[in-house]
């Protein structure tokens, strides 16, 4: 039977796909309900790891599935913020953010076909938590820019001043997150290596 930890990890991924689809529509109460949901899938993330680790039910398909799951939030949310002129997040800073995570997931293959399950680093981790911090900030500017147009008086005033004063926010936090996102993958590729090494070599015949 599938663990509790385990079915939501699941549910995070359903919730990341979702979301996406909320981003795309070019309509603020979607905005708004992908920011809802992106704040309870991203909760999920700390809440499936606590069960796990409370009830001993850690498995290799939560170490494995868990971070995996992750990379579907930040991809979903970084790929459909792009796409939106207003919040001018860089298309590069993203493609970076996504080759790593590519990087770091084939690694967790290379580690899995040897047997082992790579858990999360401390650098990792601390990855996770800028991506997501950059996202959330990402929604708040965006969530701005929809007020703004949404409301009059002095709110509508008031939104319209910290857009402006925001605006460049997510090009520089995406950037940031893009800069994290490598020095993350250089501890882990360092604390992988010979693992990495093993793996583009021949294995030795014995006759």
């Amino acid at each position: 039977m599938m663990t509790l930890a385990n079915k939501i990890t699941l549910i995070r991924a359903a919730m990341s796909i979702v979301m996406f689809l909320f981003i795309l529509m070019p309509y603020a109460w979607a905005r708004f309900i992908a920011t809802f949901i992106f704040i309870v899938a991203a909760s999920t993330d700390w809440v499936d790891g606590k069960i796990a680790r409370e009830t001993h039910t850690i498995t290799p398909f939560g170490a494995i599935v868990d971070p995996f799951v992750d990379k579907i939030l930040v991809a979903a949310a970084f790929f459909a913020f792009v796409g939106i002129r207003e919040l001018d997040v860089p298309i590069w800073a993203v493609f970076f953010i996504l080759l790593r995570e590519l990087m770091i997931s084939t690694l967790r293959v290379i580690a899995a076909l040897e047997g082992k399950v790579m858990a999360a680093e401390r650098w990792g981790k601390f990855k996770t938590v800028i991506q997501l911090s950059a996202i959330g900030t990402i929604f708040f500017v965006l969530d701005i820019y929809h007020l703004a147009h949404l409301t009059g008086g002095v709110f509508g005033q008031v939104c319209i001043f910290l857009f402006i004063l925001l605006c460049k926010i997510p090009y520089v936090i995406t950037a940031l997150a893009a800069i994290i996102t490598w020095i993350s993958a250089i501890s882990y590729l360092q604390n992988n290596w010979e693992l990495l090494r093993k793996s583009w070599s021949l294995p030795v015949c014995k006759e």
